[in-house]
């Protein structure tokens, strides 16, 4: 079992990231996004760090400023690294989201994300 402070951090970090103003900073998305960083999107794509920071920065962010996030589970996998768990909503669409966060150094940094289209609720 995490303890309750470590499963806070991991779940500031991944706020973070879900931020539009760090969304559309590629300063703040390098710092954040581990150098190994790889996404599996909603459609299926699997994406590397630069491509995705580009997507990020060339694509409308301002639906993330009504984001929401329930639903979260951390586990810890590996000494500093750490999987969350999560139902995503921004905006009309929902998503089951994984992503994989290590801290190297004092920096916490997301390695992996996986989002899932969820359907709407009726």
């Amino acid at each position: 079992m995490v303890d309750q402070s470590m499963s806070d951090t991991v779940l500031r970090a991944e706020l973070t990231l879900l931020d539009p103003v760090i969304r559309t900073d590629r300063a703040a998305l390098e710092r954040w996004l581990d150098p190994d960083f790889t996404e599996i999107g909603q459609s299926g794509r699997l994406w590397t760090r630069d491509e995705i920071i580009d997507d990020l920065l060339t694509t409308d962010q301002s639906p993330y400023a009504a984001s929401g996030l329930s639903e979260p589970h951390v586990r810890e996998l590996a000494p500093d690294c750490y999987l969350l768990t999560y139902v995503a909503q921004v905006g009309k669409c929902r998503s089951r989201r994984s992503s994989i966060w290590r801290n190297r150094d004092g920096q916490w940094r997301m390695v992996f994300n996986q989002g899932t289209p969820l359907p709407s609720p009726e």
